[in-house]
């Protein structure tokens, strides 16, 4: 990707981006949106969405370069950004420096030494669960709500030391904040309808300072606004920011695992004969069918990438779930590979903006898969997968699966 000696705009050189012939955040489109995201990224290089200034970028090497060069796309805006929405303006929406200083606060509360004593924690809840699934063997079950969002749902608002009272609206709070991430259309529209009043005050008063237990992820964010570290202000959008952002994309991708358990059968038995792989199983689960289609960014110079030149203020998708598929980088992309190296892997985005959660993702999924992979014999398919109706988070809003335990 070539980011230097840029021809002028208008130079005979660069060609004209292309248009996409479809709206990718169409009810329809969501629908459909692994084979409209590859259209599109098999389209060009870069293409520009229809009717609008907006400029996406789906190739891994594109998308991969772009991610790291957070100079050149910069997360201070992005397309369709609204200052004012409900999502918390902090860390995802900073560039260095002010992004380094919030960053490294969450980068400590949520280190593997600091989550470590919650590891054991995670592995107890998980197995409760799983055993509660027993009743439920050769039946229909919803691996969504029956299985996923009761795990997240309970160990990461009791990381953050969020009150039991009002936990049930954390799937429509977090729809509503997906809502934000993409165009106002007839599904914002809907998402913000369909979110009372009653899940906006609870996401208020759930991260405020004297809601929160003490010895808590959510109390370590004040704590470190007593330090110094970040303003009171911040300490409370981070809450935020961690209740919304670390709750859907866990839910998603683990239920992406259970799918990929179900539709590759043989993988799922190399997973049970290791159950050191259970890691590796989540990790491909991201690449796979990446929870969120795209980050936004805008560029602040003139950008070539091939023939094409991106003109500087142009606000910017970079695609990660297409970016994962790309049969440029990837081996038989489409399927499920437990022993593929997923080194390049951007489900959890890359460089500066990389998920800061991680490593709590990843004992969180860990503990469930480890559950699950220890008592299920396998999983199948019992029914029509219906998707997650929101425009730049992916995944399944319903899973139907049969268990059969061993």
């Amino acid at each position: 990707m070539s980011m230097a000696a840029l021809p002028l705009q208008g130079d005979p050189m660069s060609q004209p981006i292309p248009e996409f012939d479809t709206d990718p955040f169409s009810r329809q489109s969501v629908r459909d949106a692994r084979a409209v995201d590859d259209r599109l990224r098999e389209m060009a290089p870069v293409v520009r969405l229809p009717g609008e200034d907006v400029c996406m970028l789906a190739r891994h090497e594109h998308v991969a370069a772009g991610l790291k060069d957070w100079k050149t796309f910069s997360s201070t805006s992005r397309p369709w950004h609204d200052p004012t929405s409900v999502r918390p303006e902090l860390l995802l929406t900073d560039d260095p420096p002010k992004h380094t200083q919030v960053r490294a606060v969450v980068s400590n509360a949520l280190s593997p030494r600091a989550l470590s004593s919650m590891a054991e924690a995670f592995k107890v809840d998980a197995q409760a669960l799983v055993r509660s699934l027993r009743q439920h063997e050769g039946s229909t079950l919803d691996a969504v709500s029956q299985i996923t969002q009761p795990f997240v749902y309970k160990v990461l608002p009791d990381l953050l030391g969020v009150m039991q009272e009002g936990r049930e609206h954390m799937s429509a709070f977090g729809n509503m904040v997906w809502a934000t991430m993409g165009p106002m259309n007839e599904l914002f529209d809907e998402a913000m309808r369909d979110t009372d009043k009653a899940v906006f005050d609870w996401a208020v008063a759930a991260c405020q300072r004297e809601n929160l237990s003490a010895g808590s992820l959510g109390m370590a964010m004040y704590e470190a606004a007593d330090r110094g570290e970040i303003t009171d202000q911040e300490a409370n959008l981070l809450v935020g920011i961690l209740l919304s952002a670390a709750a859907d994309t866990t839910v998603i991708t683990l239920a992406n695992a259970i799918r990929a358990f179900a539709e590759f059968p043989e993988q799922y038995a190399l997973v049970r004969s290791d159950p050191k792989l259970t890691k590796a199983a989540f990790e491909e689960s991201l690449r796979w069918d990446s929870p969120s289609r795209m980050a936004g960014r805008i560029a602040m110079r003139d950008v070539q990438i091939e023939d094409y030149v991106i003109p500087a203020g142009t606000r910017c998708g970079l695609m990660f779930a297409a970016a994962n598929r790309d049969p440029r980088k990837w081996q038989e992309p489409d399927r499920f590979d437990v022993k593929r190296s997923n080194s390049a892997n951007l489900g959890m985005g890359f460089g500066v903006h990389a998920c800061v959660g991680r490593v709590l993702a990843l004992l969180e999924a860990e503990a469930l898969l480890g559950a699950l992979v220890s008592d299920v014999s396998d999983f199948e398919l019992a029914g029509e997968v219906e998707p997650w109706m929101t425009t730049v988070g992916h995944g399944p809003a319903r899973l139907p699966v049969k268990l059969r335990f061993s």
